[in-house]
Formats: C-alpha cells, structure tokens, sequence
C-alpha cells in the first residue's frame, strides 16, 4: 500500500458548504439507495458479488471492497449501475415471439427485460424468436460454418465483463476454426496506445502502478476524464494532492469532476468536496500532438530534457529533434489552439518535476492519427526518463475490466496470443502447442467485418456483446450491413437493438453468464497489468446460460471434429495452465485459485532499471508530425463525450458532474454569442453526413470546439476514417451550427 498523510487539509477544500449543497455534482448516497431498491429481490447476492467479486466495471481491479494501492473501502456509481445485469432474472422466451411489440424500445427498455433465458431462433419472415435447444443452435452454426468458408467469417467479443479465460478459449477455437478474423473491444479503445507503447518501449502496457500516482511530482490527463470513467482513482488524486503532486489536463474541455470531486469515503472531501487538477491545457480537438510537440520544442531549446538518459538509453533522439526543428511556431499554435506561451508553462511543469506519470484515454486514441497521439506522449515522457522508476510512468487507463486480458489473450485479428505478430513462424510455434496450425495471415478487423458484410462477403458473424449499432460511426450503414449478413450469432446476457435487426436468413441468440457464475472463477487484468482472480459467487443461476469459453470450445470441436480432443473444455483452471504455456509473461496465472489471489505481470514497473524489452534494448523516440486540420470558415470540431454511462450502457438522462442532458450541445460562451445563441437554445449541427439536434449548453470548451454525447450523435461521423495502424475509427469531425 502507498504512504498516505493522516488528518485534513483545507487547503484542498473545494467550500465550507457541507456536502456540496447547490454544487453540480454527483450524489453517490444516493447511487447506494438506488442500488438497494433495484436489487431488492436478491440483496445478499448483490452484497456477495460487490463483496467477493472482483469489479466488472473500468479496469481499476477492485476486487471485493478493496484494492492493492490503498486501504479501505473503495466502491462506485458504476459497478452500483452494473450490479443489477448480474443479479435480474430471465424474462420468458414468448416476450420474443412477435418482436414487433419492441419496436421503439429504447436500449435500456432492451435491457430491463432481464436476462436472456435460453438460445433463440429467428429466420427470416418470423415475426419473432422461438426457443431451441443449445445442440441445435450449436449445430446450426457449425452448418453454416463448415459450409462457407474462413474468409468469409467474423468473430467478435466485447468488454462486458469478459473473462481472460474465455478470451483465450474464444481466440483458439475461432483459429481451429481457419480464421484470424476475432476482434474485440479492445480495437476501439487502446489499439493506437499498443502499436506506439510496443514501438517505443517493447511493452504494450501501462508502464506504471496506480500507487505511483501517489508518489509523484506530477500527474498529466490527456484526453482522459478518470472522475467519470474510473470514479475510484479520484480517491488515489485526493491523496496524490495531500503528498505534494500537481495534477494537471489536456483536453479541450475544463471536464468539472477533474476540477473538483466529493469523494464519499473520505470524510473532509465527503463534505467540503476536493480540489483535484489545479491547470488545465484547452486545446483543440485533435491538437494533441501539436501541443506536446510544442512542449517538447521548448525542452529541447532549454535543454531541460535528462542528457544522460537521452544519451545511454534511448535512440532516435537527433531525428526527433531534428523533427521538431523544422515545426513551425505558428503552426503548432493554429493546430494545437493554444499559444507558445502555454505550451512553455506546461514544459515548466515538466522540467521541475523529478518524476512524473502521464495517463491518457480515448480523447487520444480514437483520431485518425491516434498512434502519432500516443507516440507524442510517449516522446515527451522520455525526454526526462519517466518510465522504469518508482513514481514514474506511462498508462493508457482502460475504461472496460476485460480490454487489457482480451489483447493479449491474442482476441484480436492482427496479433496472436501475447501480442505476437502473425508470421509463419508464431504459427508454427503455436501449432507444436495447440497441435494444430493457425493461420499465418491477419484477419479481418472489426471495421472490416462490416464492411464485408455490406459487400455482402460476410457469411458468418458471431458477436459476443456488444452492440454495433451503437458502437460504430454510421449507424445506417452499420444497419444495412448486419442485415445482409445470413447468420448472426448474438450472444450476451441480455438484450440488445442489433439483435432485433431482420434477419438476411437466420439470427441466433445465445445466452451467456456472467463473470460470477462460472465454476472455478475467472481471471481479469486491470490497467496496471494486475491479474486477478474473482471466484464464483453462489447464487440464482439462469439454467440455460453459458459461459462463452465453453461455448466457443464445443463450437470448434463441432466443425473440427478431428480437433475435438485438442479444444475439449476442461475447466477454467485447465484454460489458465495452457495460457501461463502460450503466453510466457502470463506464468502466474496458473496458481490462481481463490479469491483474492492475483499477480502483477513485469513487477511493478516495467522497463525497471531503464532496461527496455527492444531488439537494442533502448527506448526509441519517434518523429511525429501534426495532423493539419483545414476547418472551413464557419464549421466546428466536434468530438463525442460520455456522461453518465458505461461504454454505450446510458444510465441517466443527465450528467451529474456537469449538468448536461444527452442532447446537449457543449459549446464555448464566446462562440454562442458570435452565433447569437444563447445557454438552452435549440439547435442543428450539420455536415455530409447528416445532422444532430440539441441544445446549447454553455461551456469551457477551447473556442471553435463542440462536444455532443456518444453514441447519440456517431451518425455523424465517418466510417472510413481509421487510424493507419491500429485501425481504429476516428470518433470526431466538423460540423457547421446552426439555430432552430
């Protein structure tokens, strides 16, 4: 556990008002009550799961009431709102039979049906689903894969409490099935941060514990709002403040609950609230990297970076410079919207920190140019040595609890298991332990999933979770292309509005349980790299779900039946023993067995010592060059938020921490009245694509930015804008404003 200070400090007090009385902020008694009254029906199993279970929500690894970097209790909205997915019962199979009853329903009308109850068919011209049992739905999809072929196919898993086991499981089976083309969550979230983090440091992880938050000199946010997403770390800030560290953001937006947090179980800050970021860098949407490398120009001009380390550990530094040599003053300033001035106060931040930690999330990741984002940061964090050392350190933060294990349990179409490119030669290796061959060729991606199946080239597509109507920019587009596909596989513990799309031939949906109902526990890995263990947890079962690992094992061994014996599921203890073989970092997870066990892959720190897992072993700076953004005279840059939710899981209608509605339209006070709005004013953002109706909520924003509500507002956005690595859609755009 990290040192913390004792006592109160009211210098960090955010007003004498007790409990925050008239501030806009989150009420996180009331989110307790809420949680006793929709769980009602089963509270000791719900007080069983928060108790023994280890968090399905962000990626922060709470297992039960507690964690690894500080003491105490430390439990939030989020699981709160995510407890009642695990502890609902099934609806009955016949709501399903006309599903024309359903038109309208929102998601969350979806959702609160309860559990799915037992696999479902619907073919084509059926106004609706009718049981069958899990040997027919099995064998109709092992039909319909024998009969096609491996390109032809589409895996995909989302976060949603995912296990590392059934990652893994899905992963092999889906490869003895002839195909690479599994994906999962992962892809939209951190693929940029794997592809740079590897580059430049040989890892693809945080480099980094939580506890180094708390023995720090600074702390930089870019594009990552953790008050929000992950409410927990809010409690490490509060005692990163009390021992001396400055907190500071990068974003385009003053996000509140960065600004100021009531964290509830810390008495001083329950009731006078906490003073968290003390400076923040607005910049433009996008400016990221023109920003850091502004910051960086300024180092270098100073030579305020660590020569030494420059000199013995890295390589690169000269291009990198020479990089920044020929960026333009003015032109860092027009992409980044912020001046040179900013740009050297935050470098001045830099040079008097002595260590330092960088966290950054999908305000980063999801552009176009999301890997050059990340390599920015990385070079900026390597100009002073601030990896491998207590207090010091790079994460991406994940907002999901299984999008860490899900990459490197090799659920992805362009690595193996571990990160490990696909070649010949990791297929060979692979075979002489699975005893079978993988195919050496990468597959498809989920963004060209979709766009198979709306060339109509997509026979199969098999998602677990997740709902890419939601999920995806262009939702029409999405729509027509899932319709064209002739067998969807849903499954998922409840439902969703994909599900509900006519079917090309035949939709199945499969139930699935939950990460506490599978026998022998299940592992996750949280962002600093921690596997943990959270065991089963007795209590109402529904009798016809399955977990996906098994599911995806009988699948394979249905259409490989001279397979069978290799992909047989055995248990979740058995899963693990293979994966500490496979995976080599992974040794450890085979000795997990109870609650509470768990294991920190590469130490604390990796890169300890600044030695660097690289062919030289040296961290490699890399030259990026900003993105030039034209915007047109009168149009905005737009970037999609998230308010009160869990990935597209709306919870309420309003955001507590800063009081917008879901269609609100966050807009700078000086724009509005250059627009001649006005605070509540109804108004259309429109571009190529379509347009958006709101209201104008006023904001500190970097003038000349708006920021809507994700997934409201994806049908604004383009489909065939991807990062060129990691392939990740690009989550933002321009738009022109105009009064309704």
């Amino acid at each position: 556990m990290a040192h913390t200070r004792r006592g109160w400090d009211p210098s960090l007090w955010v007003s004498l008002k007790p409990f925050g009385i008239g501030e806009q902020r989150p009420n996180n008694y009331l989110e307790i009550w809420k949680a006793l009254v929709e769980n009602r029906d089963q509270l000791p199993y719900a007080w069983r799961i928060l108790s023994q279970g280890v968090c399905d929500g962000c990626a922060l690894g709470t297992a039960g009431l507690s964690d690894w970097t500080l003491s105490g209790v430390h439990l939030c909205n989020i699981r709160l709102r995510l407890l009642r997915l695990n502890t609902m019962p099934p609806f009955a199979p016949s709501l399903l039979a006309d599903v024309g009853t359903l038109t309208g329903a929102s998601s969350g009308d979806l959702r609160a049906l309860g559990r799915l109850p037992c696999p479902l068919v619907r073919r084509r011209g059926e106004a609706g689903f009718q049981p069958l049992s899990w040997d027919a739905a099995l064998d109709l999809v092992a039909a319909h894969i024998r009969s096609s072929a491996p390109e032809r196919l589409g895996f995909y898993l989302t976060s949603r409490g995912m296990p590392n086991e059934s990652y893994y499981m899905a992963q092999k089976a889906v490869r003895a099935m002839g195909t690479n083309s599994i994906d999962n969550a992962a892809r939209l979230c951190h693929a940029p941060s794997t592809v740079a983090l590897k580059g430049s440091l040989g890892m693809g992880a945080a480099t980094c514990s939580y506890s180094d938050w708390l023995e720090t000199d600074l702390i930089v946010f870019i594009g990552s709002n953790v008050a929000n997403n992950q409410p927990v770390a809010t409690k490490y800030l509060y005692h990163a403040r009390r021992n001396g560290a400055r907190i500071v953001c990068v974003n385009s937006y003053r996000e509140p609950g960065m600004e100021r947090y009531w964290i509830p179980s810390i008495g001083d800050s329950a009731i006078f609230g906490t003073k968290l970021a003390e400076t923040f860098f607005l910049i433009n949407t996008g400016g990221d990297v023109a920003f850091l490398n502004g910051v960086l120009k300024h180092i270098f001009a100073e030579e305020w970076h660590d020569a030494d380390f420059v000199r013995r550990c890295t390589s690169g530094f000269a291009a990198l410079r020479a990089c920044l040599d020929a960026q333009h003053w003015d032109e860092l300033e027009a992409e980044a919207g912020i001046s040179r001035a900013e740009m050297r106060q935050m470098a001045e931040l830099v040079r008097d920190a002595k260590r330092a930690v960088f966290v950054w999330s999908m305000g980063v990741t999801q552009h176009a140019h999301g890997e050059d984002g990340v390599r920015a940061i990385l070079n900026l964090a390597l100009s002073k040595g601030f990896v491998g050392r207590p207090g010091c350190g790079v994460m991406p933060i994940r907002g999901h609890s299984g999008v860490q294990g899900g990459a490197e349990m090799g659920a992805y179409a362009t690595v193996f298991p571990g990160g490990e490119p696909i070649t010949e030669a990791a297929a060979q290796r692979l075979e002489a332990l699975w005893g079978f061959r993988p195919p050496a060729q990468p597959g498809m991606t989920t963004p060209e999933m979709l766009a198979a199946a709306s060339r109509g080239e997509l026979d199969v597509l098999f998602a677990a979770g997740g709902n890419f109507l939601e999920v995806m920019p262009d939702p029409d587009y999405t729509r027509a292309a899932l319709e064209r596909v002739p067998l969807r596989v849903h499954m998922d513990i409840v439902l969703s509005s994909q599900m509900l799309i006519e079917p090309a031939d035949t939709v199945l949906l499969l139930p699935a349980t939950t990460r506490y109902e599978i026998p022998g526990g299940v592992t996750e890995t949280s962002t600093e790299r921690r596997v943990i263990l959270s065991p089963e947890i007795p209590g109402p079962r529904v009798p016809q779900a399955r977990c996906e690992a098994e599911v995806f094992a009988d699948l394979a061994a249905r259409v490989r039946p001279d397979l069978a014996h290799r992909l047989r599921y055995r248990g979740m203890a058995a899963i693990r023993e293979e994966i500490a073989r496979v995976i080599p970092f992974y040794d450890g997870i085979q000795h997990l067995r109870r609650q509470g066990d768990q294991f920190q892959y590469g130490g604390p720190h990796l890169c300890a010592g600044w030695r660097f897992p690289t062919p030289d072993g040296k961290a490699r700076f890399t030259p990026v060059t900003p993105p030039r953004t034209v915007v047109p005279e009168g149009m905005f840059r737009l970037s999609t938020r998230r308010g009160k939710q869990f990935n597209t899981i709306v919870h309420e209608q309003r955001d507590a921490l800063n009081g917008a509605t879901r269609d609100a339209v966050l807009m700078n006070a000086a724009d509005a009245a250059r627009l001649g709005l006005r605070d509540g004013d109804a108004v259309r953002l429109v571009n190529e694509r379509g347009e958006y109706r709101g209201r104008v909520l006023l904001a500190p924003l970097r003038p000349g930015n708006l920021q809507v509500h994700w997934p409201e507002a994806n049908h604004l956005l383009s489909r065939d804008t991807c990062s060129p690595e990691a392939r990740i859609p690009d989550y933002n755009t321009l738009v022109r404003v105009e009064r309704l």
